[in-house]
């Protein structure tokens, strides 16, 4: 797998962590009445996430985010299961699948140079 290709999956799940977790850690400050600190942590998770999006080896932000939206999808099922004990059904995984090969077309797809 080329270096650009590992250096870009490694950068989504970066990404990934950071908004989804910032989400989350909103989520958790107001719907949970944790309070300000966890939506404070969440809005910096929230902006790291747009500055991790910006290093992507392509140069295309409406691909880049496009392709993030499948790496969301599935990334936020996960979380779910992880740190909310949710429980995803067979068209859950199926979605999230789906989503995954979209987003290996859209940026690991051969194009001309």
């Amino acid at each position: 797998m080329p270096v650009d290709t590992l250096r870009s999956i490694a950068l989504f799940i970066v990404a990934a962590i950071a908004e989804i977790g910032g989400a989350w850690l909103v989520w958790q400050g107001v719907r949970e009445h944790r309070g300000w600190i966890w939506i404070g942590a969440g809005v910096i998770a929230l902006g790291i996430y747009g500055f991790v999006a910006t290093l992507q080896p392509d140069a295309n932000f409406g691909r880049i985010l496009a392709a993030y939206g499948g790496i969301f999808v599935a990334g936020s099922l996960a979380w779910g299961m992880v740190m909310d004990g949710f429980k995803p059904d067979r068209y859950d995984v199926i979605g999230a699948l789906l989503c995954l090969v979209g987003v290996a077309v859209i940026m690991y797809a051969p194009r001309p140079s």
